[in-house]
């Protein structure tokens, strides 16, 4: 799975609307509102790197009142959830 952290900045007067919008395409899993220098940030997931660009380029960027996105791609994930996960295996 192919992790993709999108920074969005938008419309400040349809930040959610706009939001609502990216969560809705497929392969966007979470969008979150945030502070700073970006107005949200959406988690893309896909399989396979050539499926980005039918996400972000094809999908996120055309949604009126995106005005610049930055997409950074995850090279590994750590998580405290999968770490937990993987030490409670046969505990049962």
């Amino acid at each position: 799975m192919i992790t993709a952290i999108v920074l969005i900045r938008t419309s400040v007067d349809r930040i959610p609307e706009i939001a609502e919008e990216i969560a809705a395409i497929e392969g966007v899993s979470e969008v979150y509102s945030v502070t700073g220098g970006y107005d949200l940030v959406a988690m893309v997931r896909v399989r396979h790197h050539d499926d980005l660009a039918a996400v972000i380029p094809a999908r996120v960027n055309k949604i009126p009142g995106v005005e610049h996105t930055e997409t950074q791609i995850a090279f590994r994930t750590y998580s405290k959830h999968d770490l937990e996960a993987a030490f409670a295996l046969g505990l049962d």
